[in-house]
């Protein structure tokens, strides 16, 4: 799979610079509140989803028999590479998922064209999936998809 700078960039939020919008560091201790009115401060210190976060409820799909190294993971969809670089007509999509399968609270799908959701699901939605948990490109753990489901 080849990660785009946007997934890089997605994964680099939560370790960055905490700067408010002047660009004047914010004190660490004052409430940084999200759209939802989250307080991204104690998101960040915790590792934990506020429990006020929406998550997936979607049951992931059973893993076929015969697929070695299958694994299952359900989550909220962060990043969808929609054009495919490299034309094999995939799509890529970095959940929040409870599998982490690929990094602590991340798994990434790989779903080939044949399995590729018309229309595609966007940041927010729903998605789960199975299949073998293979490299990709960049080194990173993710599943090759060989069921799907799209939801809430």
């Amino acid at each position: 799979m080849v990660l785009s700078a946007g997934v890089v960039a997605l994964w680099g939020v939560g370790c960055g610079n905490n700067a408010d919008e002047s660009g004047a560091p914010a004190d660490e201790s004052t409430p940084q509140a999200d759209a939802r009115g989250v307080d991204r401060n104690s998101y960040r210190e915790g590792h934990e989803r506020p429990e006020s976060e929406p998550r997936s409820r979607l049951t992931p799909p059973q893993c076929p028999a015969g697929v070695p190294s299958c694994e299952r993971a359900s989550g909220t969809i962060l990043y969808v590479e929609r054009k495919d670089p490299d034309g094999d007509g995939d799509a890529h999509f970095v959940l929040a998922s409870d599998e982490a399968i690929t990094g602590p609270g991340i798994t990434v799908i790989d779903v080939r064209a044949d399995l590729r959701p018309d229309p595609l699901p966007g940041p927010g939605d729903g998605l789960a999936a199975a299949g073998p948990v293979r490299s990709g490109s960049y080194g990173q753990k993710q599943i090759e998809a060989v069921a799907v489901k799209v939801g809430g």
